[in-house]
């Protein structure tokens, strides 16, 4: 398809215009980036469901070239030249079998070439590869075509019923235009035409198995389906010259929340959030008074798959006066709000507002609050009245949400008010901290929380058997945001967080409800060790684990183990330290409390061999194992694991030979 590009030395502005001119008949061929060859291989071969989707995604791109354009020129007013009518034009040539989609926006360069249609530079296109794939199912249709907006792969959708695309583009304010065109088969090619308008021309060569995407009908069909709420004109140019306009051109945000269909918003939800599915929950809201804004945001039904992004980006765009102004704009919504998406448009502000001013306007923070304190409230209704479908969304976003406990002091009540835990007794489903507190036992003082990775292992846990033979509702904390929120909220109402793994249990207050077998085994006066053994033992273990230890002592949070280790009091907690480390952040190590059951038939044993000659390395190997014991019980690593296993081998061996 032409020579390979040469690189070339920088040269002057007028010394590069002139060679430009020299080479304009010049082709330029360039291999697609691996992971383009990858998801165009994957367009071409699969069948799809739904490949209207394709006409959704170029007008969408359309749209966004204009509203790039519109801000450009605020300004630079002499880049909109006599063309100032944005629109996006489509064309049918049925004699050809070419569909055209023709936007006037801001067009794009060679460079811009290269990089928007020769690669794809989001993370997440190896992600939407093996979605995509994994969705195939038998291999005769992809499931979920939506998900091509999702990952900015959209303009590639055009191989989906296109053998061949060609794309004839001007950027605004330059005086060379492009052609690039690719078959999909690896390879583009990119050649200068000057005669081209600005904007982009995309020319789709359909396949003649597709040939139904050149009837007028089917477009006009497609586009009030799912591109209505675009806010310029869509217009279809007829072979007479006649141009007929498919949507409504008003932005949807504008419109009474009255007169929008629940179609209207999940297709608006879909171009703005780029997200498969429906919204979960929608906040139309306008505010008036001493400034007036528009917000139209939504709760998507599902996660998108940059939500636990280090940057903590939000997607929700800023408008002025119905002018795009940026979807970066910082401190617009909160980083814990980062999920929603939709707009926000302000009549308030100057259309020529820059990123730096917008970090310095004080109104930016009022519309902020206004906008943070709609979608709270709404959440808090939804947690009321549909309890089931809030719990949908907090299986999706409450690690997110938790976020704000910790960083907005002004919104923490409320925030708490809608967090949701498992617990010990709660099995699969959520409470809250109302629901925590209204049920507490007779006497308790504090909310109990158990921090861990996942519910399955906390159920697991040696410390929660004194608190379930009390019948005492513990919380279980498995997000890393837990330990970071749990220390700034301190209370909930006048009630302390209290981590069981943390200081002294303090349960013997509480009476025992149940018995475990444990317990009742040790029942009768034969069984019992005395209490003097029992404190030599704690005694001998002491000076024989040494500085491994902070202290040993008896426990009253076990009632079927014979051991645990827990954080003393002030120290860090256990699992946050283990935390810290996985993500290589510097943390002290601190010693463990080591806390004997007395109650054990292995613990009363040990005791009753204190003081017996011959016995001693017996008890010392044995005071090694119960650490170790509890280390394991912990998930923590042994330090020494081939100690470990001989003393477990020589004491299995006297077992079995006695």
């Amino acid at each position: 398809m032409g020579e390979a590009p040469v690189e070339e030395k920088p040269e002057s502005g007028a010394a590069k215009a002139e060679s430009a001119k020299s080479e304009t008949a010049k082709s330029e061929t360039h291999e697609f980036q691996a992971e383009v060859s990858k998801l165009l291989d994957l367009m071409i071969n699969s069948l799809y469901k739904d490949k209207d989707i394709f006409l959704r995604e170029l007008i969408a791109n359309a749209s966004d070239a204009c509203d790039k354009l519109r801000y450009a020129a605020i300004t630079e007013p002499d880049l909109l030249g006599e063309d100032a009518e944005l629109k996006v034009n489509i064309s049918i040539d049925k004699d050809a079998r070419t569909l055209t989609i023709h936007d006037n926006g801001i067009g794009m360069n060679h460079d811009d070439l290269v990089q928007n249609l020769g690669t794809i530079a989001r993370s997440g296109t190896e992600a939407f590869l093996k979605k995509m794939k994994a969705s195939e199912g038998d291999g005769e249709a992809v499931a979920d075509p939506n998900l091509i907006g999702q990952f900015g792969v959209g303009f590639y959708s055009s191989f989906m019923v296109a053998s061949k695309v060609e794309v004839f583009t001007r950027r605004a304010g330059d005086d060379a235009g492009w052609h690039w065109e690719s078959k999909g088969r690896g390879k583009y090619s990119i050649l200068r035409d000057d005669a081209v308008a600005r904007g982009a021309r995309i020319v789709l060569h359909v396949r003649k198995s597709e040939a139904d995407f050149l009837d007028p009908l089917r477009v006009r069909h497609i586009v009030s389906t799912y591109s209505d709420h675009i806010s310029l004109p869509i217009l279809l140019l007829g072979e007479d010259g006649a141009a007929e306009t498919l949507n409504e051109g008003s932005a949807l945000w504008t419109r009474p929340a009255s007169d929008i269909s629940d179609d209207q918003h999940k297709e608006f939800y879909r171009h703005v959030a780029h997200l498969p599915g429906d919204p979960w929950m929608t906040v139309h809201m306008h505010a008036e008074g001493r400034f007036e804004y528009t917000a139209l945001v939504y709760v998507p039904d599902m996660r998108p798959f940059d939500l636990f992004d280090p940057a903590r980006t939000h997607r929700v765009r800023l408008y002025v006066k119905r002018v795009f102004i940026t979807d970066e704009c910082e401190g617009l919504v909160p980083g814990y709000l980062r999920f929603m998406r939709g707009i926000v448009d302000c009549n308030d502000l100057p259309l020529n507002v820059s990123r730096e001013t917008l970090q310095r306007n004080p109104l930016l923070a009022k519309i902020s609050a206004g906008v943070v304190k709609r979608i709270l409230s709404e959440l808090e209704k939804k947690a009321k009245k549909e309890p089931g479908k809030f719990a949908e969304f907090w299986e999706n976003f409450g690690a997110v949400l938790k976020e704000g406990i910790y960083e907005a002091s002004d919104h923490r009540d409320k925030l708490m008010k809608l967090a949701r835990f498992r617990s010990l007794t709660s099995g699969e489903n959520w409470i809250s901290l109302d629901d925590y507190t209204a049920a507490m036992v007779e006497g308790q003082e504090a909310i109990y929380y158990l921090s861990g990775d996942d519910a399955t292992g906390l159920e697991k846990s040696p410390q929660l058997e004194g608190f379930k033979s009390r019948s005492i509702d513990v919380l279980f904390m498995t997000d890393p945001v837990d330990q970071f929120w749990l220390p700034t909220a301190v209370n909930f109402g006048e009630l302390p967080f209290r981590s069981i793994t943390q200081g002294s249990a303090d349960l013997d207050k509480f009476e025992t409800v149940a018995k475990s077998d444990a317990t009742e085994a040790s029942d009768g006066d034969e069984a019992q060790a005395s209490e003097g053994d029992m404190d030599k033992l704690i005694a001998l273990v002491k000076l024989t684990l040494g500085d491994e230890v902070k202290d040993v002592r008896t426990s009253s949070r076990l009632t079927e183990s014979p051991v645990c280790l827990v954080a003393d009091e002030g120290d860090v907690d256990m699992h946050f330290e283990r935390l810290l480390r996985q993500h290589q952040q510097p943390v002290t190590s601190q010693k463990r409390v080591l806390e004997i059951n007395p109650g054990h038939s292995l613990t009363r044993a040990l005791a009753g061999l204190v003081g017996r000659e011959g016995a001693s390395e017996a008890l010392e190997d044995a005071a090694h194992l119960l650490l170790d014991q509890a280390r394991i019980l912990e998930g923590e690593a042994l330090p020494d694991p081939a100690s470990f296993s001989r003393r477990l081998a020589g004491i299995l061996t006297k077992t079995l030979s006695a």
